[in-house]
C-alpha cells in the first residue's frame, strides 16, 4: 500500500512537470489563470486535497508590518488553485492553507497543524510562482515549483 501511494504522488508529480515544460494551448489558458498559482497533495492519502480554503495576503517591505489580505479561494478537485491573483507586485506575501477544514471535511481528526502558513518573496512580478504543498496530517513540505 505504501508503494502505491508513493506511485499515485509520483505519477502526479510527473504529469503536473510534463504540462509545465511543454503545455498546451489549452492547458496554459487552465494552469496560467493566474502569475501565482498553488497545488495541495495529500500525501497520507496518494491523492490531491480537494477543497482547501486558501486566503492570500500581502504584506510591506519591512518585517512586521500588517499583513493585508488580497485574495481568497479553494482547490479544486485536482487540488489546484489558479485563480488567486490577476497581477503579480513585488513583496513579500503569505498563502494560509486551512488544513484543519480540509481534514475535519475528510474524516480525519487527529492532525497536527490546523493551518499552514507559507511565506515567500516575489522579487520579479513578470515570473510564474507556483507554490506547492505536501501535506499529512502530521507534517507537511513545501518548495518552489514550476
Amino acid at each position: 500500500m505504501h508503494s502505491s501511494r508513493l506511485s499515485v504522488i509520483g505519477s502526479h508529480l510527473a504529469h503536473a512537470e510534463s504540462q509545465a515544460i511543454s503545455p498546451s494551448p489549452l492547458a496554459m489558458t487552465a494552469n496560467r489563470t493566474s502569475p501565482l498559482t498553488t497545488h495541495v497533495l495529500d500525501t497520507s492519502l496518494g491523492r490531491p486535497a480537494a477543497e482547501v480554503p486558501i486566503k492570500l495576503y500581502r504584506t510591506g517591505e519591512r518585517l512586521g508590518e500588517e499583513w493585508s489580505q488580497v485574495s481568497s479561494g479553494q482547490t479544486n478537485s485536482d487540488g489546484r488553485c489558479n485563480n488567486l491573483l490577476n497581477t503579480l507586485e513585488a513583496g513579500v506575501y503569505k498563502i494560509t492553507f486551512d488544513t484543519a477544514t480540509y481534514f475535519n471535511k475528510n474524516g480525519i481528526r487527529q492532525y497536527f497543524y490546523p493551518y499552514v502558513d507559507i511565506v515567500f518573496e516575489v522579487q520579479d512580478p513578470n515570473q510564474h510562482y507556483h507554490v506547492p504543498l505536501l501535506l499529512n496530517p502530521f507534517g507537511y513540505s513545501t518548495y518552489r515549483g514550476s
